[in-house]
């Protein structure tokens, strides 16, 4: 069964950008970060983005008590890996290479970097006598 993919606007991301970093945060949290001026219009924004979000499955709301903590249910890597899968399909028939290529030839890498990419090389190695 293929993986449901998913998607989310600039202002959802931002509200998972926090819960990635935070691991957890209320929505009174979440809009004193994103809206510092604090208006009820910022607070129904707020409170908007968060129910989106949980309806594409992104976060949870933990609503034991008064106060309702919100978390992400997705990685910001699996995120991340969704997002550029979408727009492989969209610009090279779903190839990664040109991806691969430009982020590796863009800007030098750091010596974790270039280890971490040649680990993923080698745990993606076909068993001799098969293609890849």
């Amino acid at each position: 069964m293929p993986r449901k993919k998913h998607t989310a606007s600039d202002a959802e991301l931002a509200v998972l950008r926090l819960l990635w970093k935070e691991e957890s945060l209320t929505a009174r949290e979440i809009r004193e970060v994103l809206y510092p001026s604090g208006t009820s219009s910022d607070h129904g924004t707020v409170q908007k983005l968060l129910q989106r979000l949980e309806q594409k499955g992104l976060i949870s709301r933990d609503n034991s008590s008064f106060v309702h903590v919100f978390r992400a249910k997705v990685s910001q890597s699996e995120m991340a890996g969704q997002q550029l899968e979408t727009l492989a399909e969209k610009l090279t028939e779903g190839s990664l290479v040109p991806f691969i290529m430009h982020a590796v030839g863009s800007r030098k890498l750091t010596p974790q970097e270039r280890k971490e990419i040649r680990q993923l090389l080698d745990r993606n190695k076909s068993p001799k006598g098969q293609k890849s």
